[in-house]
């Protein structure tokens, strides 16, 4: 079965990646230009931005139905994420286990189990994957440990820091529920609308996932910069 693009995912992804893009270009306001704490954190952002870092989670579980090799997509991908950590480690912001740390966990973890995944009935796969998505997020948000090894499965210890966290638990079961969900896109199950729907812009978008991602934050610093020299303002 030929494999093309479905336009909707790529919009969904073009989506969350302009939500992402405008998320931090308010952090950089709020950080360097000393702009109201509450546009980048208040309660409704603080829910609305795992929404759409969610999505595109989801939607790289999606997409894996439709790679070649998840572990390639896996390798190039850590090497990305490796390369920012460099860098924002240089810059005295680390981001140690960010998104994209996380997307490559997941391509390689499901890309090397993928065989066990897919003899699980997918019903069964997708209330597995929903519950432990459920469990796994308050099991993070109420146990608290000062081991230094467990950050990565969501238990930070005191005085971890990373300016991106998106720790394995309980996200790799998001993941994992797009794989479930992309199983069926593959095979022509959703209705004919899903497939011929054409979306402006955000298709576009969502084709450059990665190279946004790379690019969007010196951009971003860029404009910062350039609004406090025209305002006179001090970078903090």
């Amino acid at each position: 079965m030929k494999k093309d693009r479905i336009e909707i995912i790529d919009a969904l992804r073009g989506l969350a990646v302009v939500l992402m893009v405008v998320h931090h270009f308010l952090f950089d306001l709020v950080t360097f230009l000393g702009a109201p704490e509450f546009l980048f954190t208040n309660p409704v952002l603080d829910v609305f931005h795992y929404f759409f870092a969610g999505l595109f989670i989801f939607l790289s579980g999606v997409s894996s139905n439709f790679s070649r090799s998840n572990v390639k997509r896996g390798l190039k991908t850590l090497a990305v994420a490796l390369a920012i950590t460099l860098v924002t480690w240089l810059i005295g912001m680390p981001d140690v286990f960010g998104v994209l740390h996380l997307l490559a966990f997941c391509m390689l973890f499901y890309g090397l189990t993928r065989k066990l995944w897919e003899k699980i009935p997918r019903t069964a796969l997708a209330l597995l994957c929903a519950a432990l998505t459920a469990f796994t997020a308050i099991l993070t948000a109420h146990v608290t440990t000062t081991a230094k090894f467990l950050w990565m499965f969501g238990f930070p210890y005191p005085g971890f820091y990373s300016s991106d966290y998106f720790p394995i638990f309980p996200w790799v079961f998001v993941f994992l529920l797009g794989t479930w969900a992309g199983a069926y896109i593959v095979e022509k199950k959703l209705p004919r609308w899903f497939y011929d729907m054409k979306v402006p812009f955000f298709p576009k978008v969502g084709q450059k996932a990665l190279l946004i991602y790379m690019v969007h934050q010196p951009v971003l610093f860029g404009i910062t910069w350039l609004i406090a020299l025209f305002t006179g303002q001090k970078i903090i």
